[in-house]
């Protein structure tokens, strides 16, 4: 995993603030991401008898799932999980998805998979199939440079805070408690970055790499990203979505990520995505900028 994450908290002072193959759905961008207009390259190498299976997913969550002016999916997540039917011989086919649905259509049989930046809970655990983790993925606020000292939730008491629907955030927010009457939730990365950059927000939570990628993409103004979840815990960790009780596909899975992780294919996808960063041979937190 990137060093960037092995010592928390990280402070990142970055500029912002202001504003199978292909998808089998609507030829559409992820809103207010830059992407290269390019076709999809990616040809299996598996045979035609391989089977295909159904792949869920937002197509709104760079770096995790996004699409090209094509409507090829792309992403950390589009290329793991293809990476991981290569070594385990299945195919993929994209289905694009809301974050709702992708568990309903799972849970339904209507899909195989779903993947786009899903991180473990314990009652998903307890109503779907979960992958090991794959992917070191910590919840994170940003905020305006200069605007807020926020180091954890407990510094967010009396400032709005906008979170994605249904995303861990909001039950971490929940089981805190007294947040009820400043938190709004929206159902895409980027409608809650435009909350905070039009200043209906002043801290938006999310997962780390995807506050990163929209940084790193829209360098216009300053913000600070702060992660605040260690890597011990286990809603840091990203899975692949399955339906409960289909324990050959699990199982299935399960060894194509211990492979890749031996091989080190996933270390490969997250620096093609988010970049590298050298080894942090300090033991105090450092300052990392991101773009």
């Amino acid at each position: 995993m990137m060093e960037l994450y092995r010592v928390l908290p990280v402070i990142l002072s970055v500029g912002l603030f202001g504003c199978g193959n292909s998808s089998t759905t609507e030829n559409t961008n992820a809103a207010g991401t830059p992407v290269t207009e390019s076709k999809d390259t990616f040809v299996s190498s598996l045979p035609d008898t391989a089977p295909t299976l159904k792949v869920a997913t937002t197509g709104t969550m760079p770096p995790f799932s996004l699409q090209d002016d094509y409507g090829n999916m792309q992403g950390i997540d589009i290329d793991s999980i293809r990476a991981i039917g290569e070594e385990q011989g299945f195919k993929v086919e994209f289905y694009k998805e809301t974050w709702q649905n992708m568990f309903d259509s799972v849970e339904s049989g209507s899909r195989d998979i779903a993947i786009s930046g899903i991180s473990y809970k314990d009652d998903r655990n307890t109503r779907y199939g979960l992958s090991k983790s794959y992917f070191f993925n910590p919840s994170a606020m940003m905020y305006a440079e200069g605007k807020l000292n926020a180091k954890s939730l407990q510094d967010l008491k009396n400032v709005r805070i906008g979170a994605m629907e249904g995303a861990k955030p909001v039950d971490q927010l929940n089981e805190l408690g007294g947040y009820e009457d400043n938190l709004t939730t929206n159902t895409t990365a980027f409608l809650l970055y435009e909350d905070l950059v039009q200043d209906r927000v002043d801290v938006i939570l999310h997962d780390m790499p995807i506050l990163q990628y929209t940084a790193k993409n829209h360098p216009e103004y300053d913000v600070t990203i702060v992660p605040y979840e260690s890597e011990d815990n286990p809603s840091a960790q990203q899975v692949i979505l399955m339906a409960k009780g289909n324990n050959e596909l699990i199982k299935n899975v399960n060894e194509g990520i211990t492979k890749l992780k031996e091989k080190g294919t996933f270390k490969e996808i997250e620096e093609k995505w988010l970049g590298s960063t050298e080894p942090d041979t300090n033991s105090e937190p450092t300052a990392t900028q991101a773009n």
